[in-house]
This record gives structure tokens, C-alpha cells and sequence, in this order.
């Protein structure tokens, strides 16, 4: 993952702050961009691939955030709290109650108030750092700016997610969720500090990076491989590209791809070698269950993954600013054109 410009004029923190939506629009008008769904690879298969498990978790998560959505524009009711702010002050969809958005100019995305994010839990790296609410580096994940935002993340988690956890079980599945989206979090903090920034989309890149290196640690029990790597690649890419546009939280995406695609090589690894029928299998002959390179890549994938989140969480615990060991990495969050200034992102 402004929408805030008129309604952080009205707050009474200390820092400037806008809602960042990870995958989605923060500061300016108009929806999220929409992310691109992959084709299931392992549609590309064969019989040994198809579905083992009843997907369960997903569809938990998906529940589990609209209900947290429900409960933050209950919390945000707009209607009393606009009272408050002045009389130009209007709620969209009044018909709704308290759970009425707040006006267009101040959220376009149709939810609550930053105020109210920032209460229930967004990422704010004054917060997390500053006031050691290091809780919100979980919380924010289960936080949308408004439906528009959680629509989009939802059908793409579903899209993606519920394919793995029938192929790889909900243990494995859960763990890449939540530690992509704790992952984009820690990112986002060490990178952006004068904005706040909800939404799943970390989780949702971890799904999507997991898909490209169990596609790869798995390379040898695939058929149409090529097919299948060429269709991901294409779908990274193009979210990639989308996170460049201006006010769209893109640390969040990579930090949540690159813990995804690590965890991937660590527990979506599948034997590689078909076990025989006993009768056809000589008696002297003993079959490896998993390749060399599976071992590497465990090996390697999980001493970074480990070093990765040790090095982060001390950079961003000791105050450490991101982008001045990194001045490139700006471009990673917005690349200006002549159509938008990336002053101020």
C-alpha cells in the first residue's frame, strides 16, 4: 500500500500524516490501483499436483478483515464526529448511520477518518519507533482505508491464497501471510516516516512471491513451466509498476514479496522424485526425496530471511532512517514525471 490533506489540518498530532493504503491511493483522489491477478500456475500441472487440502484460512482472513473494517467505521462514526469539525463537514451516504465515510475529499477510498486509523492500530513510524508500539507493525495489516481498498486486496488474497493453502495446507500458508505482512510493515517503517499506512497488501505480495520460488524449488514436477513462470513474472511485474505511481506504499510490497519469496524456498519445497510402486522398485535401490538445491536454497533462504528481519528491526528500533543508506530507493515508492512531483512522498 490527500486522503487526508483537509482531515490531518484538523488532527492534533505532532507529525504530518496521511493515510497510506498499501496497494491503494493515499493522497489522492480517485480509487486504488487494482491489483493484477495471477493465473494459477499450478493449473499448469499435472494430476500429482491437484488439490490436497479444503481452503479454510483464507476465507477466515478475508472474514476476519471486513469484520475489522465494520468495527473501525463503527468506531469512526462520522456523523458525530464531523459535528465536531464544522458544519461543512458532510458524511457520504449519511443513510448508513455511524457507519457513514467520511466526505470524498478527505477519504475518496469510502472509509474512516486517519484519526481513526491511526487510533485502531495503522503503521506510523513516530509510534512504533518513538512510543515502542511495536504492535503495530501486526495490527496495520487488518486495516483498510475504505472499501475500495479492502475490495481489491480481499479478491486478490482469495485468488491467490486459496489455491496455495488447498496445494500446501493452512499452517504453511498462514505463516507466509502474516510474516510477508509483518515483513512490508518493517520495510515501510524504515523508508516512510511522515505518513500512515494500513492494508494487506504486504500479505498479499508474500503470497505472490511464495508462488514464484515454489515455482522454482519445485521447477522439475512441473509440465508448461515456461508457461507458468513467464504469466508470474509478468503479474510481479506489473504490481511492481503500479507501486512506483505516486502515494502508493511500495516498501510495503517489496518487504512483503522478498519475505514471501524467501519463506517460499523454506516450506513449499516438494519431493522431486516420484515414489514407485514397491514391486517395480529394485531392492537396492533407495530414492532421495528431496534434490541438493532444495537444500541450499532452505539453507540459504532461511539464514537470510533471519538476518534480514534481525538487521531491519535494529535499523528501525535505533532510529535509523532508511533512505540515507539507500538514496535510491526512493524511486522504489515514486519516480516523478512530468505528469506528478514525487516532492513530499
Amino acid at each position: 500500500m490527500g486522503v487526508g490533506d483537509d482531515m490531518e489540518n484538523q488532527t492534533t498530532t505532532k507529525h504530518h500524516r496521511g493515510i497510506g493504503s498499501r496497494g491503494g491511493d493515499q493522497d489522492l483522489l480517485g480509487p486504488p490501483p487494482r491489483p493484477v491477478v495471477p493465473l494459477v500456475y499450478a493449473d499448469f500441472g499435472d494430476d500429482a499436483l491437484s488439490p490436497q487440502w479444503t481452503s479454510w484460512l483464507v476465507p477466515l482472513f478475508v472474514v476476519a478483515n471486513v469484520i475489522v473494517f465494520f468495527v473501525v467505521m463503527f468506531v469512526n462514526n462520522c456523523p458525530k464526529n464531523s459535528k465536531s469539525l464544522g458544519p461543512d463537514q458532510h458524511c457520504v451516504a449519511r443513510f448508513l448511520g455511524r457507519f457513514s465515510f467520511q466526505q470524498l475529499r478527505d477519504n475518496p477510498l469510502f472509509g474512516p477518518s486517519s484519526l481513526t486509523l491511526e487510533k485502531l492500530g495503522s503503521l506510523d513510524w513516530y509510534r512504533v519507533v518513538e512510543k515502542h508500539q511495536a504492535w503495530r507493525l501486526l495490527t496495520c495489516i487488518w486495516l483498510h482505508a475504505g472499501v475500495i481498498h479492502l475490495a481489491t486486496n480481499m479478491l486478490s488474497i482469495v485468488f491467490i491464497g486459496t489455491r496455495l493453502e488447498q496445494q500446501f495446507g493452512f499452517v504453511r500458508i498462514g505463516v507466509i501471510y502474516l510474516m510477508s505482512g509483518i515483513g512490508g510493515s518493517i520495510l515501510s517503517s524504515l523508508f516512510i516516516r511522515h505518513s500512515i499506512s494500513v492494508g494487506a497488501s504486504g500479505a498479499l505480495f508474500g503470497l505472490l512471491g511464495s508462488m514464484l520460488s515454489e515455482l522454482l524449488t519445485n521447477w522439475t514436477i512441473y509440465s508448461n513451466k515456461i508457461a507458468a513462470l513467464l504469466t508470474l513474472l509478468f503479474v510481479i511485474l506489473i504490481n511492481m509498476a503500479i507501486g512506483i505511481l505516486p502515494h502508493v506504499d511500495n516498501f510495503t510490497h517489496v518487504g512483503g514479496f522478498l519475505t514471501g519469496f524467501l519463506l517460499g524456498f523454506v516450506l513449499l519445497a516438494r519431493p522431486q522424485i516420484k515414489w514407485l510402486a514397491k514391486e517395480h522398485m529394485p531392492q537396492d535401490r533407495r530414492l532421495t526425496k528431496y534434490k541438493p538445491y532444495q537444500y541450499i536454497l532452505w539453507l540459504l533462504s532461511m539464514a537470510l530471511l533471519v538476518l534480514g528481519f534481525v538487521v531491519a528491526l535494529v535499523l528501525l528500533f535505533k532510529g535509523e532512517d532508511g533512505n540515507d543508506h539507500c538514496h535510491w530507493c526512493r524511486y522504489l515508492r515514486c519516480i516523478p514525471t512530468s505528469k506528478w512531483s514525487c516532492d513530499g512522498v
